[in-house]
């Protein structure tokens, strides 16, 4: 799969997820006068938040698939990871939020139509649970970041599912916002997590998934490569993979030797690391490589 089919296939995951979330947001607020559910119109108004911040994510990721201009050599890849910041930024205010809303609820517990509260749960599972596995098929860190929020909403709604089941038959109305509390501390670990990944990409980190010594040693496997120096590995935005070395090379080495070497070893680099814009420049031992850092 190409990796520009990719991004027109997060651009239409998230696209999806906006206009289900947005959907259901409406619904939410209706359902909520009519249950006169604090939880539900509470969860309504965080969707209302979630929705804006999906539409931010869809227009992010839609701007990454530009192409490259003078101004911005490499394009427009990491507005998607821009969008999956802000939108952790969202999520991680919205999870204090709920913590800040379980709390006094959780002294004081307050009573709700337990009954309408069940069958909107469902609704919410369903439709929240549809987005979740549109994104999940995707693979960016934007992708993730909103199948989360969207996670986020599916594990709300089971919590107010098995709530309002609960208290049907038992009065135990303190059951709602402990349940919102621990996902509110599950999301906080996910958001933690994904912004640590972010923080690294922005500061041009080599991706999770790559080793850059299993890249060096799959280099030197050409026996015309004496060694490798001034190698930089980064991402721009945790998928397009970025690699520039210069390589030392037998004194012998033709012009169109080198040509096919570089070609060779682009094509395992692709095919084995998954890594889109290789650049190589070729040297002889008693080259100066002229950078202070060339190692």
């Amino acid at each position: 799969m190409s990796h520009n089919h990719n991004h027109h296939s997060a651009t239409d995951n998230i696209s999806t997820a906006f206009f289900l979330n947005l959907f259901f947001t409406i619904i939410e607020f209706i359902g909520g006068i009519y249950t006169n559910s604090l939880a539900i119109t509470s969860d309504a108004i965080h969707d209302l938040g979630d929705s804006i911040s999906l539409g931010m994510a869809w227009y992010f990721q839609k701007l990454s698939n530009k192409k490259p201009t003078k101004t911005y050599s490499y394009g427009f890849k990491r507005f998607s990871l821009l969008g999956a910041i802000i939108n952790s930024v969202i999520l991680l205010v919205g999870s204090i939020f709920i913590i800040i809303e379980a709390i006094p609820r959780i002294i004081t517990p307050e009573h709700a139509n337990a009954k309408g509260m069940m069958w909107f749960a469902v609704l919410g599972i369903l439709v929240n649970g549809a987005a979740v596995l549109k994104l999940r098929k995707g693979t960016s860190i934007n992708e993730r970041v909103v199948s989360l929020h969207m996670l986020e909403d599916v594990l709300g709604w089971v919590a107010v599912l098995i709530a309002s089941i609960v208290m049907q038959f038992w009065d135990i109305p303190i059951l709602d916002p402990i349940l919102s509390l621990l996902i509110a501390l599950f999301i906080l670990y996910n958001v933690f997590k994904n912004g640590r990944e972010s923080v690294r990409i922005i500061l041009q980190g080599t991706p999770i998934q790559i080793s850059s010594d299993e890249v060096r040693a799959k280099i030197l496997e050409f026996k015309q490569v004496k060694s490798i120096h001034d190698s930089h590995l980064w991402t721009m935005d945790g998928e397009y993979n970025v690699l520039t070395m210069h390589l030392i090379v037998q004194e012998s080495l033709t012009w169109n030797e080198g040509k096919i070497l570089k070609k060779n070893i682009r094509k395992v680099l692709h095919d084995e690391f998954h890594l889109e814009h290789i650049t190589i420049e070729i040297e002889i031992s008693d080259e100066d490589c002229g950078y202070i850092d060339c190692v």
